[in-house]
């Protein structure tokens, strides 16, 4: 990417002259870490920004890593050496000789100066970048526009004023009239609607105004922002186009010879193990620890220094990142080989969210009636399924000798099952009583999973997954859900269950709060809070795992996400550290202290700990997600028409196919026949079983595939009793009902 924008003219600002410095070029070595050393690198110096290569070919295409000058500090040392610090990380660097080593001195420093005066030129200097005449036009164009309506509005509020005063003064005349009960009522709720109105016409004048002042103090700023993010998009354009060509070589390169990627010596690695070292532009060091800080709360804070940083990039050479990799990048490419990788655009259709739900505030969201205009097209039961997206942490997990480090895989797969829904704002179909989905990844993941909709008020389904790679998952989640006005929160309550066959672990959690936010006005952005503890109910091993809500003030990660592993007697052994729409890691702990105590008097400890190891990583979403509901790989196929499945697959469900389809006015015509026969067939029992309860469901309802027993703990939840894939392989689906 840093060679693509070297391609580009530099930019010149008018009044700024700096010295003539050609692009500086050659070899230098760098150090790496303990294992490799020093290592020969090809350096070039150009436009402030100092990139480093393996080899001189490797310019056309791959970058290891890019040093901005302009933040830079440059150290001298002896015997030709240098040492270049920047954003908190030290570059080590040596050349072959005293002169050469005094060349790049000098072009560094030269570098250095002439990037510190255009950063601060353009700081201090807003006014001189020029801005095309077309942009300033439109934008002065806007600001006029708004001053002009912002004249109208005022105009309107002194009318409004004026007549809510006058209307305000003949409601309390009445008010003081003697009259009946039902009368005097109505005027008092007359009046406060009044006084409302006055105070939302007074409140939109004023937000109007502070945009219009905002908008003139910073229009300037904003148009040399979005020009930054057109020459950056483009930038990254390139580059992407350029890592997709390497990916396809990787992919061809696997195919052919699929054995020589699994199982790696680390002295079959050679340069590539430094390479993957480098592949976040971080130097590492192997053996230095890190010091990690626990509140008594759980929240974690890490301390460590210099190039101990570097290993949260997940490059470690260690066999159980390594074989992940190697699973994940398998799995991946076998999915888009089999399965579609697209679907139809989402249509552009606009519709008031707010003239259907300001009559919902306080309702449980699953019985409001919603258009399909805010729904994607999958069911809750295919959103269920969607967590084993990343299956194969359970697969590694299985061959796991030690039930600590099982439990930290186990860990990142449960973080892992949110990575989809950071942009997935709409709200999944509500599926039909008796509704079922089957996903069978028998010859891709060795798994193959059955969800059954067991209740309809409260929303309920029962999920099974058996895995032949020695793990079976089960679920039965009730949803919580509510409508704030502001917000949308939605509670699954439950557990989630989960054993190994070989060693018997029997894992249990539930899942956190999600909630939609800016419903009413603004983007609606998704956020995920709360704790997750994880039970090993066989070795009472646990795990407690902190979802940080996100917070404007907070200087965290948005979306952090922190953990600590503890056997039974509650010694930590590891630590667990990310975000859950981006990546898990674990470090292992090697010393322990307690440390000074933290606000309110909170007790801290200080764990000591390996550099971190990458556990999960989030696969990139494919090309064009942005309008295809911003679907992973493995959610673009769930609603994929397969032959052979159950009549009451959510697969065969009109509504949500027609969306699919982009049919919109079509399905909500289905979801609407739907909803009614759903609520006839209701009746119907009601009357055979005359056990009809307002907000529950029928008791003579039996589902299907499912039954109702009492699990170790206690609860009364339902469980696989078996049948369906039998009944899958006879085709005989008889006993399934006709819901669609």
């Amino acid at each position: 990417m840093n060679e693509l924008m070297k391609s580009l003219p530099s930019p010149t600002l008018p009044g700024l002259h700096l010295p003539s410095v050609d692009t500086h070029k050659g070899w230098l070595f760098k150090w790496t870490n303990y294992l490799k050393g020093y290592q020969r690198r090809w350096f070039v110096l150009s436009n402030g920004l100092l990139s480093y290569y393996r080899t001189q070919a490797e310019m056309a295409h791959t970058c290891r890593g890019t040093i901005p000058l302009a933040t830079a500090h440059i150290e001298v040392g002896d015997t030709c050496h240098l040492v270049l610090t920047s954003g908190g990380r030290s570059y080590h660097l040596k050349a072959t000789s005293e002169g050469e080593c005094q060349k790049w001195v000098s072009a560094l420093q030269q570098a250095k100066a002439n990037a510190t005066l255009l950063m601060h030129h353009s700081d201090d200097s807003g006014d001189e970048v020029p801005v095309p005449q077309e942009d300033r036009t439109l934008t002065q164009g806007v600001l006029k526009t708004l001053a002009s309506k912002l004249d109208d509005l005022s105009t309107c509020n002194e009318l409004i004023g004026k007549h809510g005063a006058a209307l305000q003064r003949s409601l309390s005349e009445l008010e003081d009239l003697r009259g009946s009960t039902d009368s005097t009522d109505k005027v008092k709720a007359v009046n406060e609607r009044a006084t409302l109105f006055r105070i939302t016409s007074n409140a939109m004048i004023n937000a109007c105004r502070d945009f219009v002042d905002v908008a003139e103090s910073h229009s300037r700023r904003w148009q040399k922002a979005l020009q930054h993010e057109r020459e950056q998009r483009h930038h990254l354009e390139e580059t992407i186009e350029q890592l997709a060509k390497q990916h396809n070589s990787l992919e061809r390169a696997w195919r052919e010879n699929p054995t020589s990627y699994t199982g790696v010596e680390r002295s079959q690695e050679g340069d590539a193990s430094d390479e993957n070292d480098e592949a976040e532009f971080f130097d590492a060091m192997e053996d230095s620890p890190a010091f990690i800080t626990v509140t008594a709360t759980g929240n974690i804070e890490h301390k460590r220094s210099g190039s101990n940083q570097s290993m949260m990039s997940g490059g470690v050479p260690n066999d159980w990142t390594h074989n992940e990799n190697d699973t994940l990048g398998a799995n991946h490419m076998q999915l888009r080989r089999t399965r579609r990788s697209r679907i139809p655009d989402k249509p552009n259709y606009s519709l008031n969210l707010w003239s259907i739900m300001k009559n919902c505030i306080g309702k449980d969201l699953s019985k409001i009636p919603m258009p399909v205009n805010f729904n994607e097209p999958l069911s809750m039961l295919q959103r269920l399924t969607e967590d084993l997206e990343y299956s194969e942490l359970l697969d590694r997990a299985a061959r796991c000798d030690s039930s600590l480090e099982q439990m930290c895989l186990v860990a990142a797969f449960s973080v892992s099952s949110y990575s989809t829904t950071v942009h997935r704002t709409a709200k999944p179909f509500n599926p039909l009583l008796g509704e079922t989905y089957e996903l069978d990844r028998l010859d891709e993941y060795g798994y193959r999973s059955i969800c059954e909709q067991v209740s309809h008020h409260p929303p309920a389904a029962a999920h099974h997954v058996t895995s032949q790679r020695g793990w079976t998952l089960w679920q039965h989640i009730t949803i919580d859900s509510k409508f704030r006005g502001k917000y949308i929160s939605v509670v699954p309550l439950g557990n989630i269950h989960l054993q190994f066959h070989s060693s018997g672990n029997h894992y249990v959690w539930s899942k956190v709060t999600s909630t939609v936010h800016n419903i009413i006005v603004g983007k609606l952005w998704i956020d995920q809070s709360g704790d997750i503890d994880i039970v090993n109910t066989t070795t009472k091993d646990t795990c407690r795992l902190k979802f940080s809500p996100y917070s404007y003030f907070s200087r965290e990660v948005p979306r952090k996400v922190t953990g600590v592993v503890e056997d039974r007697e509650g010694t930590a052994h590891y630590i667990l550290s990310g975000t859950w729409d981006d990546k898990i890691e674990s470090a292992k702990i090697v010393d322990s202290s307690q440390g000074c105590g933290g606000s309110e008097g909170k007790q801290k400890t200080v764990y000591q700990t390996l550099p971190p190891k990458l556990l999960w990583k989030k696969y990139p979403l494919p090309e064009n997600a942005e309008n295809m509901h911003f679907f992973s790989s493995l959610a673009l196929t769930l609603n994929e028409p397969e032959e052979g499945v159950a009549p009451t697959d959510s697969r065969l469900r009109p509504d949500q196919r027609l969306m699919e389809a982009g049919l919109w006015d079509e399905a909500n015509s289905q979801k609407q026949r739907l909803e009614e026969r759903q609520r006839l067939e209701r009746k119907r029992r009601a009357q055979a079983n005359q056990a009809l309860e307002e907000g529950q469901d029928i008791e003579g309802y039996q589902p299907l595939w499912f039954e109702k027993r009492t699990d170790e703990t206690g609860d009364n939840i339902f469980i696989y009793k078996g049948g369906y894939w039998e009944a899958k392989e006879r085709q005989d689906w008889s006993q399934c009902p006709q819901i669609f």
